[in-house]
């Protein structure tokens, strides 16, 4: 009794002892590690929703007690977060799909004037080939005979030839039998004999044989009689300009005879203003304002501010059997640009003054990732065979000419001429038309790619053109003006009324339309619609994401925290091996400190707890209180 009364301590200084413990211990919690981590997911999670600034998320704890509430909780809390991602995916899609903004412009400015090429229409009895078109001209006349019991009238001409010149048009004559002009019945016909009563002369197609050196024939057929001698003439035609040795002999400008007066801005042109070149159909071709030198620059719209050309448009020495119409044709193209007469053109009309209005349109596209246009042709695994910059139907006519001489070894007389590649003619390349033909319906079919292939420039300009057409000159006035023609410029054609043509081209107006692209959705777009999309789900911002974010680091190092507890944990359990002595065992069994629990080792360790929850060791009165208690 003695002894306990001793060991009691005063009141007073129980109460001090107690509550310095109390407040040492509250230090030790609220002194605070580095880096903290939980000592349980439940922990992790409880504080995540207690704390988070996501709506919806302290649900899931608050109403614990509830388990039908926070089953109710946690299903919606996550049927949102997958909506919420869903709309994410369908943004992210959208993103990658690289939108564009169509952008029109209106500018007004000084307008540069474009490039003008006008032809005669009338394919020109050159020279340098002249006896062999004769000759040409009279197996056509018998073919016509035989076919259609056709008598075509030929031009007197001088019939008489050098040995030389026999040579060239018995030559001629071989090869135009080898690819004859031939009548053939129609497939559903096919099987009645020639002489029935019931095929008439409409059931007969009529084109010519095209042969390979395989004797492996077709025959290119028409349905019209007109379009199947043209394009055979047409064939011969081009092989006589094929043998020409020099293309210079067939530049025979004749400027003063076809254009009888040239005007721009009220200022008269000269030969400095205009480029000469051939076309095997349309002629002497003219280009004027193609950059050989100053570029003109219209300052205000109207008639009187742009082009204004009087043309002769009398078929003289012509080649009927090529150019079936009469007039001048025309296009406006940019400057450095090849005239396709074929694509861009249009015909004028002779005794008809045609007013041509333009109106300039600028398009540029957005390339890499937005368009597959391309910026200057370099990107582009075609060669381009002309001399100008790249443009779609440049790379288009590049690729046939490409693959035509690479499959029948030689180039088409319609495209440039590539490096080492001679063009063809049946006299060297036999079976060129039976390969042409067939290389031009897989052309057509997009068998050779070519179209694939050429993409549209990012930057390209056209004009939008419209055309008014009026009497030229009028009833009460053209006796004057055919006079003065025929003064100035020696105008004696008989039929004067459709010997002559007028042509204007100008700028409708003054302003000019520019097409450009902007691309649709950013980044910056990207991250608005997705912050958008966070704040309609749950109501939060970007340190909600961080805190999000949070949660899964502190998830993968609790559970690397576990998974190094448990692994030291099975080596703890694993069995010792064979002690050495018992000395030796005893003398490492002395040294070694004593191992507390393995939960306890790795707590002490690594694991700081947060002040807002109990520590891992147990809180309650001490062992001394208990005795001092007792």
């Amino acid at each position: 009794s003695g002894s306990v009364k001793a060991g009691k301590m005063p009141e007073g200084e129980k109460t001090r002892q107690c509550k310095q413990e109390e407040e040492q211990q509250q230090k030790e919690e609220k002194r605070e590690g580095l880096i903290e981590f939980y000592s349980s997911y439940q922990e992790l999670f409880q504080f995540f929703c207690s704390n988070t600034t996501i709506h919806g998320a302290i649900r899931l704890v608050c109403s614990k007690k509830n388990k039908m509430k926070t089953a109710f909780w946690s299903v919606l809390f996550f049927l949102t977060f997958g909506l919420m991602y869903w709309q994410f995916g369908i943004l992210y899609r959208e993103y990658f799909s690289y939108p564009v903004n169509l952008n029109l412009n209106l500018n007004s400015d000084r307008l540069t004037f474009p490039a003008v090429t006008l032809c005669t229409l009338n394919p020109y009895r050159y020279s340098a080939i002249r006896k062999q078109l004769d000759k040409l001209d009279q197996i056509t006349h018998q073919t016509l005979l035989d076919l259609y019991d056709y008598n075509m009238s030929l031009p007197q001409r001088d019939w008489s030839t050098s040995s030389t010149q026999r040579r060239s048009t018995r030559s001629l004559l071989h090869h135009v039998q080898r690819h004859p002009l031939r009548r053939q019945k129609r497939d559903n016909l096919v099987n009645l004999p020639e002489n029935s009563p019931s095929v008439d002369k409409n059931d007969w197609k009529i084109g010519f044989v095209l042969c390979s050196e395989n004797n492996d024939c077709f025959h290119q057929a028409y349905s019209s009689g007109v379009d199947a001698v043209r394009e055979w003439y047409s064939f011969h035609y081009i092989n006589i300009l094929a043998q020409v040795p020099d293309a210079k002999a067939l530049d025979e400008s004749d400027f003063e005879n076809f254009i009888y007066a040239c005007r721009f801005n009220e200022a008269t042109c000269d030969k400095a203003n205009y480029t000469h070149f051939h076309h095997p159909l349309y002629g002497n071709c003219y280009t004027f304002n193609d950059n050989s030198s100053s570029v003109w620059t219209s300052s205000l719209p109207g008639i009187n501010n742009g082009l204004s050309l009087v043309v002769r448009t009398e078929q003289n020495d012509f080649i009927p059997l090529l150019s079936t119409v009469t007039g001048a044709r025309v296009m406006v193209h940019d400057q450095n640009e090849p005239a396709f007469m074929d694509d861009g053109g249009f015909n004028v009309r002779p005794g008809i003054e045609t007013s041509i209005s333009m109106r300039k349109e600028m398009t540029m596209r957005l390339g890499g990732s937005y368009s597959d246009c391309t910026e200057d042709g370099s990107d582009v695994p075609v060669q381009n065979l002309y001399s100008s910059r790249y443009t779609e139907q440049v790379c288009i006519r590049s690729c046939f000419q490409l693959n035509m001489v690479e499959r029948c070894g030689c180039a088409y007389y319609f495209y440039p001429l590539p490096d080492g590649a001679e063009y063809c003619d049946y006299t060297k390349h036999t079976a060129w038309g039976y390969c042409y033909y067939k290389l031009l319906a897989e052309f057509k079919a997009d068998v050779l790619g070519c179209f694939h292939k050429c993409r549209k420039p990012c930057k390209m300009t056209e004009y939008q053109l419209s055309a008014g057409y009026s009497r030229w000159p009028s009833a009460v006035s053209e006796d004057w003006v055919f006079y003065m023609l025929s003064q100035q410029n020696k105008y004696n054609i008989t039929s004067k009324r459709n010997g002559v043509a007028k042509v204007n081209i100008f700028f409708e107006e003054w302003n000019y339309k520019t097409n450009g692209e902007s691309p649709a959705f950013t980044v910056v777009t990207l991250l608005s619609q997705l912050g958008n999309q966070w704040s309609l789900w749950f109501g939060s911002s970007v340190l909600s994401v961080m805190e999000l974010a949070e949660l899964v680091l502190d998830f993968i190092a609790i559970t690397f925290i576990l998974v190094f507890r448990w692994f030291h944990t099975q080596q703890k359990q694993s069995p010792p091996g064979p002690p050495l002595n018992s000395q030796d065992n005893t003398a490492f069994q002395d040294e070694a400190p004593p191992l507390s629990a393995p939960h306890r080792f790795t707590v002490e360790a690594v694991v700081t707890t947060l002040p807002s929850y109990n520590s891992l060791e147990p809180r309650g009165p001490s062992r001394d209180d208990e005795v001092g208690h007792e």
